[in-house]
């Protein structure tokens, strides 16, 4: 009983699927571009001056973070 109401459920599916009006033609408007032939390169030669800290003690987070040791780095002991 359950595999015939399953089969009617597809049928009955893909004919409304069938059903369906998909021949509207669909109107794109088009753009027209042009091609830029000429282009002007600007230099700056405006310097940053950038500031980098520096951290002195020895359990700043970023030092701790930058020298981690892994275990294959460590020395065996035959």
């Amino acid at each position: 009983m359950k595999t015939i109401i399953s089969i009617i459920f597809i049928i009955f599916l893909s004919f409304t699927a069938q059903a369906q009006n998909t021949t509207e033609e669909v109107k794109i408007e088009t753009i027209e571009m042009t091609i830029v032939t000429e282009t002007n390169y600007v230099l700056n030669l405006e310097t940053k001056t950038e500031v980098a800290r520096l951290y002195k003690s020895k359990n700043s987070r970023i030092k701790r973070d930058l020298n981690f040791v892994t275990k294959a780095n460590s020395a065996k002991i035959a």
